[in-house]
């Protein structure tokens, strides 16, 4: 079992930064694939960027390519996610989630964290 608690959320203003973390609990965090997804109102849950077990590889929806930056630390049990440029569209509720199976589709990952909110200001 795996317990995930995000933080870092937060309001700021188009074009600012924040930095999201995700710890997580139990030994067998190394083994899974790291990720984030966000969910806007009225809008399904949607993939934002993913992290494999070593860190080796990471892939990245192409709305926050180039903007986004996901890290993991193993020996700390934790993922980050940076993010920078924001822009009033990504303003949703973030989800860390981990899991073994694919990448891209909620339904990929077996844990969930509670979310942290994002909001952006135009």
């Amino acid at each position: 079992q795996v317990q995930l608690v995000e933080s870092g959320g937060g309001l700021v203003q188009a074009g600012g930064s924040l930095r999201l973390s995700c710890a997580a609990s139990g030994r067998t965090f190394s083994s899974y694939r790291m990720a984030w997804f966000r969910q806007a109102p009225g809008k399904e849950r949607e993939f934002v960027a993913a992290i494999n077990s070593n860190g080796g590889a990471t892939s990245y929806a192409d709305s926050v390519k180039g903007r986004f930056t996901l890290s993991r630390d193993n020996a700390k049990n934790t993922v980050s996610l940076q993010m920078n440029s924001l822009k009033p569209e990504d303003t949703a509720v973030y989800y860390c989630a981990g899991g073994s199976l694919g990448w891209y589709q909620p339904s990929n990952y077996d844990y969930w964290g509670q979310g942290t909110q994002v909001t952006v200001s135009s």
